[in-house]
């Protein structure tokens, strides 16, 4: 375990980041936290020696570098985490992967229209067409991983996995900007927010200085 570090940005603003974090935690696996905040000089100064993609989150285990969300966590699930990190059952894993890979790759339109802001609180925000249907599908996602996976915990496969790191930060938007949410998907938010890791993340996203005005969608 010796020189498991995370590089990270803003805990207010990276999504990315706030996912491989929140699994090694949930997982109870330690590491040292590098943050570096977005769009600063320092930022600009310091990433290139730790990222070779210049983004965030990265993983740096001794020589060895993972620096994309994904990737972490499926290298701490293997190298950590006992396979902890994805259910146990092939049917449900393959489902698991499934789904975090659609999030990996899709919901652009939510991504650009409410980016993630811990900080803030959105009433009436007018999500569009495009954001509106990805909000359906994430909803119809997390229903169906509930009622079809999820009988015997609280989150989307039952215990805590990686596909629920992969939707936390939808969570937190949907805490943002007020989305309403079936009784399924309520129960499912509120049990990320209240994991003592998710409000970890908040408690420190909530004290941080740095402003970056595109994603201070509101105002």
């Amino acid at each position: 375990m010796d020189g498991l570090e995370l590089v990270i940005g803003n805990k207010n603003y990276s999504s990315w980041s706030l996912r491989a974090w929140l699994l090694l935690k949930q997982l109870g696996i330690p590491f040292a936290e590098v943050r570096i905040p977005l769009d600063t000089h320092a930022w600009q100064r310091e990433i290139g020696r730790h990222s070779p993609s210049r983004k965030v989150p990265v993983l740096k285990h001794g020589d060895h570098v993972v620096w994309d969300s994904l990737a972490i966590c499926e290298y701490v699930s293997e190298q950590f985490g006992e396979g902890r990190g994805w259910p146990a059952p092939v049917e449900a894993r393959s489902v698991a992967r499934s789904v975090s890979a659609e999030m990996h790759s899709g919901f652009s339109a939510l991504r650009e229209t409410m980016p993630m802001n811990c900080r803030r609180r959105v009433a009436g925000l007018r999500a569009g067409e495009a954001a509106g249907e990805d909000i359906r599908r994430i909803r119809q996602i997390w229903r169906w991983c509930r009622e079809t996976w999820g009988h015997d915990g609280r989150f989307l496969f039952g215990d805590f996995c990686i596909a629920d790191a992969m939707y936390a930060p939808v969570v937190s938007r949907f805490h943002t900007y007020g989305v309403r949410l079936g009784p399924v998907e309520r129960a499912y938010t509120d049990a990320i927010m209240a994991l003592d890791t998710m409000q970890e993340w908040m408690r420190a996203a909530a004290e941080e200085s740095e402003v970056i005005g595109e994603a201070e969608v509101g105002v």
